[in-house]
């Protein structure tokens, strides 16, 4: 077993030992190479890298969050920031899931790229800002209320929704084809809330209730 292991593993850095300036100096090697890019859509090559940025945002969160689950003695809950954690949660798996409607989308350019990229980097914020994290400082824990984050430093993860519903209107009216009205509208919608979050912090608590609602409609129209 152990001289197969060998004899294996051999064979492999040869192959690879093969490898020139990126290409397959082997002709049976190469093609067969160049078949395995053939099977890879661009939909597919694409959404590698929007699908890492969306990653790291849904692990950002989860982090925080089991940073203030070990905290929680010095943690000032409050259900509203929890609820805003939650949203922003599931607009990462949201765009995660329409990501896959785009499949059938050919016609792809930097534009589109860029465009899908930079909206996974505004959920990235949102996620990153949604809940408050520890400073270690342990003189105060000032940092641990929740509410006081979210109507403070956590309004930039509402400035990060902002940029995420801009992006909205061009992906669903150059990329799904969708009527100008409703993708213009519905975002426009998140927005506002959004302003009114940045704007009106001491509102935080009513607009994400109504956020809460908006998001579901938001789920059901892209399910």
């Amino acid at each position: 077993m152990l001289t197969l292991y060998v004899t294996v593993t051999i064979r492999n850095i040869s192959s690879a030992a093969m490898l020139y300036d990126g290409v397959l100096t082997n002709p049976i090697e190469h093609q067969q190479y160049r078949e395995i890019l053939q099977l890879m859509t661009q939909h597919e090559y694409i959404f590698i890298a929007i699908s890492i940025v969306l990653g790291l945002a849904m692990t950002r969160l989860l982090h925080s969050a089991a940073g203030l689950v070990r905290a929680h003695k010095r943690v000032t809950f409050h259900w509203a920031t929890a609820l805003w954690g939650v949203i922003v949660l599931i607009y990462i798996l949201q765009l995660w899931w329409v990501g896959w409607e785009l499949r059938n989308f050919s016609d792809w350019g930097i534009t589109d790229f860029f465009v899908l990229v930079i909206g996974s980097i505004f959920v990235y914020g949102a996620a990153d800002l949604a809940l408050p994290t520890e400073d270690y400082d342990v003189s105060a824990d000032d940092e641990l209320d929740f509410l006081a984050h979210s109507q403070s430093l956590g309004r930039v993860s509402a400035l990060s929704m902002l940029g995420y519903f801009g992006v909205g209107p061009y992906v669903n009216i150059t990329m799904f084809d969708n009527p100008a009205l409703p993708s213009l509208g519905i975002p426009s919608i998140g927005g506002v809330m959004m302003l009114l979050i940045m704007l009106r912090p001491a509102w935080f608590k009513s607009i994400a209730v109504v956020f809460a609602a908006y998001t579901i409609v938001i789920l059901f129209l892209t399910a």
